[in-house]
């Protein structure tokens, strides 16, 4: 995997703490043209890269990179930007400090503006956490974002959805060998345990009743949750409960700007705005953005029905929520 790496220095964080020597790693796709209106901004997800968000663009796509400059920015916490695994003492392993939704916009604004004179995103889009980053945006720099469209996310992390990170994370926990964020190695245990209670949230219940995960290649439940084991433990402990925190303090008007007031955050957002539920996501509910689009002035939500549920949205599980994610790009952007 390759990408570029853009250095902040010591940053000051909502929490009132300092990431030491942070940094961002990006890639772009395509060419900034000359009048710079040409931007499209790729917050990444919760276990995603820059290499994942390659699923949502390409030549003739809604998002084409020969029309197109896509930035696809990578969260912090995500073992490739600044990160409990490469943090600097005293902020690496279990030490690394929260790192809100606003922090990370707030650099990627640097990074846009310091290294490509960006004042202006054409579109901001993302999956899950990349569409909360895309809320974000709309909210904390409403001047700068032009379309936004969020899909399977939401611009607060409601109560239900941090009850459900609060299982995942307790799962981790449990394991002893995690020793507190110190562990001399990965906490295998709590890692599978992490899995299989995530598994459970991602997809519907039709969508196990009607055995689809079949089509991912796995015979029945069991494997399914073995191949999600295979794949936790591929990632850091540390970067996943950092990242959890992220998400679970997500909420637009938790700044300076708006001071909790969540209604004003979202009437003060200027961007044309499509929000795509999926009818059977278990945490990004529909209802939740009904009541966001209620307060965002050119704003519409959509619902996908799928039963693949929040996973709807991962690159090639349903080809027609790319079809249909496209389609709503182009109404935004042409």
């Amino acid at each position: 995997m390759t990408q570029d790496i853009f250095s902040l220095g010591d940053i000051q964080l909502q929490c009132g703490l300092t990431l030491p020597d942070a940094k961002l790693a990006y890639k772009t796709y395509g060419t900034l043209n000359a009048k710079r209106d040409n931007v499209v901004l790729l917050p990444t997800f919760y276990t995603g890269t820059h290499e994942r968000n390659e699923g949502f663009f390409g030549p003739g796509r809604a998002i084409d990179p020969s029309r197109h400059f896509v930035v696809s920015i990578n969260m912090f916490g995500n073992g490739l930007s600044s990160s409990p695994s490469n943090a600097q003492a005293p902020a690496d392993r279990g030490n690394f400090p929260l790192v809100t939704l606003f922090d990370n916009i707030n650099s990627q604004q640097i990074l846009l503006q310091e290294l490509f004179g960006i004042e202006q995103i054409l579109l901001v889009t993302g999956w899950s956490m990349g569409g909360c980053q895309a809320f974000q945006w709309a909210a904390q720099f409403p001047d700068r974002v032009i379309n936004a469209l969020p899909f399977c996310a939401s611009a607060r992390t409601s109560r239900h959805n941090w009850v459900f990170l609060e299982g995942v994370k307790a799962a981790l926990l449990a394991d002893a060998a995690f020793k507190g964020g110190f562990y001399d190695n990965p906490p295998e245990a709590g890692l599978k345990a992490f899995a299989r209670v995530y598994a459970g949230w991602a997809y519907s219940q039709t969508w196990y009743r009607k055995e689809y995960y079949k089509q991912l290649g796995c015979d029945n439940a069991e494997a399914l949750l073995q191949d999600w084991e295979n794949d936790h433990l591929n990632w850091d402990a540390n970067n996943l409960l950092a990242k959890l925190a992220t998400w679970q303090s997500g909420d637009i008007s938790n700044n300076e700007l708006y001071k909790g007031d969540f209604e004003t955050a979202l009437a003060n957002i200027k961007a044309s705005t499509i929000i795509i539920a999926c009818n059977n996501d278990l945490y990004f509910q529909p209802a939740d953005n009904q009541l966001e689009i209620d307060h965002i002035k050119n704003g519409e939500l959509r619902v996908y029905e799928s039963p693949w549920g929040h996973c709807v949205a991962s690159p090639g599980n349903d080809p027609g929520f790319a079809s249909y994610l496209d389609r709503s790009i182009f109404e935004l952007i042409g």
